[in-house]
């Protein structure tokens, strides 16, 4: 079996989902897989990671984030954020590359940012199995939608463009997804149940063959470490009750709910837990002119290292993953991993991981006041907090190895491929 992973970035150069695919793609090695991983945007020394060799393609890459949102700009009443709309129509040599490597079949991961164009996919000539990491492959560019349904039908009248035009560039970007792969022969994978009925419901994957795999951690690296041993290691307050929050850009990002997050640490602040609190954010770098949140935070910007990262939730004694919308949740996953309960809206992927009141706690869309009253319920009972935290790490074993997760796209593959 030779399979070829398909991602935009290594884990150095992306989120959630370039950790995720090269996770899988390291447990496929480990099992003797002949795997490659094939990206654009190569920051890491890894023989087995492949990156664009075609001067056209790198100069096109360079360029992407502004010829990407050249037509975007002509929406005046767009919302303001350049990284929710991808619109993939700039060329790239990546279909000859895929050839020369002859893979056994193709895994894509996260390809919608300048590095395939919607219509290479049905160029490929092998078997395609999709894995999902958002909404875009089946809306008019969003990544995701924000509550929006008009994916189920054909997009127009896009929300996230303030457009009032049927024919708009979600329209069009829609029509191409659909002119591209009516014909097309995939298996979608998805980490999550929402993610899959999204996928379901959609005009364009209505008919297709869909999976739920949850992504899988290294449950040797991510496990749970005394807080006091991994406080010290990290030089935290041992004296707190420390809440952590987390996520690229996680104090800027509005589908990230840190709007939230920061109502609901205002509640906190004029309760009786005003003095035992302190917060941890990292993904983000303290900010010039930082939001007075009522507890002092602790800025811990981006962290690249897992072994440290794994430390920090072992630290914590609650992850709050505040989310609107979110495809899985690699965060809470991870945390749980670590033995550290988390709170969570009762919303979208977040509901495969975290189980109410057994693990963490899932509050009321989007209630901020409930968002401050699970974190208390978790932290205010020294014997229930345990028995969440052990609850947490049987779930991880239970459900998120990278072992389960790569036979499970292991025996996906073979059947394929054999059929």
């Amino acid at each position: 079996m030779k399979p070829l992973l398909v991602n935009t970035y290594d884990p150095k150069g992306g989120a959630g989902a370039a950790r995720a695919a090269y996770r899988l793609h390291q447990e496929l090695l480990r099992l003797e897989i002949d795997s490659q991983m094939l990206i654009q945007d190569k920051r890491i020394a890894d023989s087995t990671l492949i990156s664009s060799p075609n001067k056209l393609g790198k100069t096109i890459w360079k360029a992407h984030p502004i010829l990407n949102d050249l037509p975007v700009k002509l929406y005046k009443n767009r919302q303001r954020n350049p990284t929710f709309f991808r619109l993939q129509w700039l060329p790239n040599t990546v279909t000859s590359q895929i050839a020369k490597l002859e893979p056994d079949i193709i895994n894509l991961h996260w390809i919608c940012d300048g590095f395939i164009p919607i219509e290479a996919l049905a160029k490929f000539n092998k078997p395609i199995v999709w894995t999902f990491h958002d909404m875009w492959a089946f809306t008019g560019g969003c990544c995701y939608s924000l509550g929006c349904d008009r994916y189920t039908k054909y997009c127009g009248n896009c929300p996230q463009l303030g457009s009032k035009q049927s024919w708009d560039l979600s329209r069009w970007v829609w029509q191409r997804k659909i002119k591209a792969w009516q014909n097309l022969k995939l298996t979608i994978v998805t980490p999550s149940n929402w993610l899959a009925e999204c996928a379901k419901s959609s005009s364009l994957f209505e008919n297709s063959d869909i999976r739920v795999i949850p992504h899988g951690l290294d449950l040797s690296i991510y496990k749970p470490t005394k807080s006091q041993v991994a406080r010290n290691l990290l030089s935290l307050p041992q004296n707190k009750q420390l809440i952590l929050f987390g996520a690229i850009n996680a104090t800027s990002n509005f589908r990230k709910g840190f709007d939230l997050l920061q109502s609901a640490l205002q509640k906190l602040n004029q309760s009786e837990w005003k003095d035992q609190i302190e917060l941890i954010v990292f993904g983000s770098s303290q900010p010039q002119d930082p939001v007075d949140l009522g507890f002092k935070v602790h800025y811990l910007g981006k962290v690249d290292d897992e072994n440290k990262l794994a430390l920090l939730y072992a630290s914590s004694d609650v992850m709050i993953v505040p989310s609107i919308e979110e495809a899985y949740g690699l965060t809470a996953c991870e945390s749980l991993s670590c033995g550290t309960p988390v709170v969570s809206f009762d919303s979208t992927g977040l509901k495969d991981i975290v189980e109410h009141q057994k693990n963490g706690y899932r509050a009321q869309c989007f209630s901020y006041d409930d968002l401050a009253n699970g974190i208390i319920w978790v932290i205010e009972d020294k014997e229930r907090h345990q028995k969440l935290r052990d609850r947490a790490r049987e779930k991880a074993e239970q459900e998120f190895a990278i072992e389960l997760q790569a036979s499970r796209y292991l025996s996906l593959f073979e059947e394929i491929v054999t059929h």
